[in-house]
C-alpha cells in the first residue's frame, strides 16, 4: 500500500464516519499521510480530523475515533490508534508493506508516474547561452536542471518542449565578429571583446574556409565572421549538450523574430491592447501598471526596436504556439527580468502566475586542490561545460548540478566527484544499483527466478520494512520534486534509498547457501531486490544519470 492509496482508505472511512453522524462528506478537506517523526507512533500519521473539525463541528477525538473504526475493516491496516488531541497513527499490514515490491515490479519504470500534469503543456526553456563562447559553469548547471525539470514534468503526465533561445542577433554578435577578425588578422582584441583560446580556434577554422576575410573590406570580412562564426560557435554548444545527455525539442533564433517581422506583431498588439504610449520621441509599454520598475522602451525614436522588444515578441510566440506554462532558467545575474517579463504576460492579458515562471539559479565554484578555480569568458579563463564532463564524467556532473537547491551556490569538489567511492553520492547510489544487477545475475545463473508471485507477509524484518517504507514513498517524492522545481529531491531520496537497500543487503540473506533450498522468503527478497532496482533506475534516469549494471 503506498502513502496515496492508504490516503484513499482513510477518505473512504472518513466519509462513511461523517454519513454515520449525518454530516456532509464534501466538508472533508483533502486527505494526507506522513511519516511520523517516531516510528514508534506507527507507519503513518494523519490530521484529517483536526483538519475537518471546523468544518463538521465535530470533536476532533471523536470524529477520529469513528474514522479508527472503519479503517479497522480494511484487511491492509493493522491498526490504527487515536493519538493526542486527534492523530490517526496508522500500521499496516505486514502484506501490505510487503505488496509495494510487487507493485513496483508489475509497473516497471511506470512506478511512481501519475497524470497529476496530464493536458498541461510546458515550454521549458534553459541554458540558452549566447553563441560567442563555449558553456561555462553556471550554463552547465542549468543544463543539469532543465533537463531534470522537464523529466520529472514528463512523468506527472505534461506535454514538455524543451527549448533553447540563442541570441544570435543584436551587440554581442557584432563584438564576437569582431573578435573573430582581429584574431584571424592577428590584430588586438576590441575593448569588451571576447577572448579565449576558443577564439583563436573558430578564427583559424574562419581563414581556412574563407582566407578573403584577411584582406578583403572590413565590413563585407564582418557580415561573413559573425555568420559563420556564429555557426561554428553554436555547433561546438549543440555537441557539448549531446554529450552531456541534453538534446533540446526546439532552437529558436532571435534572429527569426527580427527576420519574420514578431517584433511589429508584438508591439501591435500591445497597442490594440491599449498598453503602449509615446514620448520622448520612443514607444513605451506601461510595465510599470504590472509591478515592473518603471516602464520600458519597445522602439526608439530612430525606429530601431529594443532587446526589451524580443522579450516581448518571444513570450507572445511561445504563449501562440499554444503552451500553457512558460518556464525560463536563469542565472543569478538575471533577478531583474524576472518583474520584467511578468508585467509582459499581464501586458499581454495573461496572469503571470498562470502561464510564467523564472527559475533564478545560483552560480557554481569549482573546488581543485582546495582552492576556488576562477572563470572568466572574457578573459579566457573559461571552465566549460567539457571541461566538467572530461574531469568528473558525465554522471557525476550532472548528478552534482542536479544535487543542490536551485537557489543555492555549489562548492563543486573535483576531489570528491572523482571518487570510485561510496563517500561520492552518484557512486553510491550506482554501486546499489550494480549490487543488485549483480545479485540477479547470479540468482538467474544458479535457476532462481521471481516466479509468478511471492509471499508478501515474508517481509517483515526491520530492515525489509524500512526498505519497502522507501520505496512508497517514491510517487510521493516525485510529486513534490516536480511542483515545488526542485530536482535535488529526487537525488537526496536516492541516497536514502540505496542506503536503505544497502543494509538490507549487508543484514538479509537474500540468496540461500549452497547446501540451502531457494525457499518462499529468498524469493520474497528477490522481488524487494528487483523492485528497488527499478526505482534506483528510475530516479536516477529523472537526473539524466546512467543505471549501470556493472561498475
Amino acid at each position: 500500500m503506498t502513502p496515496d492509496q492508504l490516503a484513499g482508505a482513510v477518505l473512504i472511512a472518513a466519509k462513511a464516519a461523517l454519513a454515520d453522524f449525518g454530516l456532509d462528506p464534501s466538508l472533508l478537506p483533502e486527505v494526507k499521510v506522513e511519516r511520523p517523526r517516531n516510528p514508534e507512533h506507527g507507519d503513518y500519521a494523519s490530521a484529517i480530523a483536526l483538519q475537518a473539525a471546523r468544518q463538521t463541528g465535530l470533536p476532533p477525538r471523536e470524529l477520529a475515533t469513528a474514522i479508527a473504526a472503519k479503517l479497522a475493516d480494511d484487511e491492509e491496516i493493522a491498526s490504527v490508534e487515536v493519538a493526542g488531541p486527534g492523530f490517526l497513527n496508522i500500521r499496516l499490514a505486514a502484506g501490505a508493506a510487503g505488496a509495494i515490491a510487487g507493485l513496483i515490479v508489475r509497473q516497471g519504470s511506470r512506478y511512481g508516474h501519475s497524470t497529476a500534469l496530464a493536458g498541461t503543456r510546458i515550454n521549458d526553456e534553459f541554458v540558452s547561452a549566447n553563441p560567442t563562447g563555449p558553456i561555462h559553469l553556471g550554463g552547465t548547471r542549468w543544463a543539469a536542471v532543465g533537463d531534470a525539470l522537464a523529466r520529472m514534468f514528463r512523468a506527472q503526465g505534461a506535454t514538455v518542449t524543451t527549448e533553447y533561445y540563442f541570441n544570435d542577433a543584436g551587440a554581442q554578435i557584432d563584438r564576437f565578429a569582431q573578435s573573430l577578425l582581429a584574431a584571424a588578422r592577428h590584430e588586438p582584441a576590441p575593448e569588451d571583446g571576447y577572448a579565449g583560446e576558443y577564439i583563436g580556434e573558430i578564427a583559424q577554422t574562419l581563414v581556412e574556409q574563407h582566407p578573403q576575410i584577411l584582406a578583403g573590406p572590413t565590413d563585407a570580412a564582418l557580415n561573413l565572421v559573425a555568420a559563420i562564426g556564429v555557426e561554428l560557435m553554436f555547433a561546438e554548444i549543440k555537441s557539448s549538450l549531446s554529450n552531456f545527455g541534453v538534446h533540446f525539442d526546439v532552437y529558436f533564433s532571435e534572429r527569426d523574430l527580427h527576420d519574420r517581422g514578431d517584433l511589429d506583431r508584438a508591439l501591435a498588439r500591445l497597442d490594440e491592447l491599449g498598453k503602449v504610449y509615446q514620448a520622448d520621441g520612443a514607444t513605451w509599454v506601461r510595465t510599470s501598471d504590472y509591478g515592473d520598475d518603471k516602464d520600458r522602451v519597445i522602439r526608439r525614436g530612430t525606429g530601431q526596436f529594443t532587446y526589451f522588444a524580443a522579450d516581448c515578441a518571444y513570450y507572445l510566440d511561445k504563449r501562440d504556439r499554444g503552451f500553457d506554462k512558460v518556464m525560463i532558467v536563469l542565472g543569478a545575474d538575471h533577478h531583474g527580468y524576472v518583474g520584467r517579463m511578468r508585467a509582459v504576460a499581464a501586458c499581454f492579458g495573461d496572469d503571470p502566475d498562470q502561464t510564467l515562471e523564472i527559475l533564478i539559479g545560483q552560480l557554481v565554484n569549482l573546488i581543485a586542490g582546495g582552492h576556488t578555480v576562477r572563470m572568466s569568458k572574457r578573459a579566457g579563463t573559461v571552465i566549460t561545460i567539457d571541461d566538467l564532463v572530461g574531469a568528473v564524467g558525465v554522471d557525476a556532473a550532472r548528478y552534482a548540478l542536479a544535487r543542490y537547491s536551485l537557489d543555492s551556490p555549489i562548492d563543486l569538489d573535483l576531489d570528491l566527484w572523482t571518487k570510485r567511492s561510496t563517500d561520492n553520492p552518484v557512486y553510491y547510489v550506482q554501486y546499489a544499483h550494480v549490487r543488485i544487477a549483480s545479485l540477479l545475475r547470479h540468482s538467474t545463473e544458479l535457476g532462481f527466478t521471481l516466479g509468478d508471485d511471492y509471499d508478501a507477509s515474508l517481509l517483515s524484518d526491520d530492515r525489509e520494512l524500512t526498505l519497502l517504507k522507501a520505496l512508497a514513498d517514491f510517487p510521493g517524492v516525485l510529486a513534490s520534486a516536480a511542483e515545488l522545481r526542485q530536482p535535488h529531491r529526487i537525488a537526496r531520496y536516492l541516497e536514502d534509498l540505496a542506503g536503505a537497500y544497502h543494509r538490507f543487503h549487508d543484514g538479509c540473506r537474500i540468496l540461500p547457501r549452497a547446501t540451502e533450498e531457494f525457499g518462499e522468503t529468498s524469493r520474497a527478497r528477490l522481488w524487494l531486490a528487483r523492485a528497488t532496482q527499478l526505482v534506483l533506475a528510475s530516479g536516477l534516469d529523472l537526473l539524466g544519470v546512467t543505471a549501470p549494471g556493472r561498475l
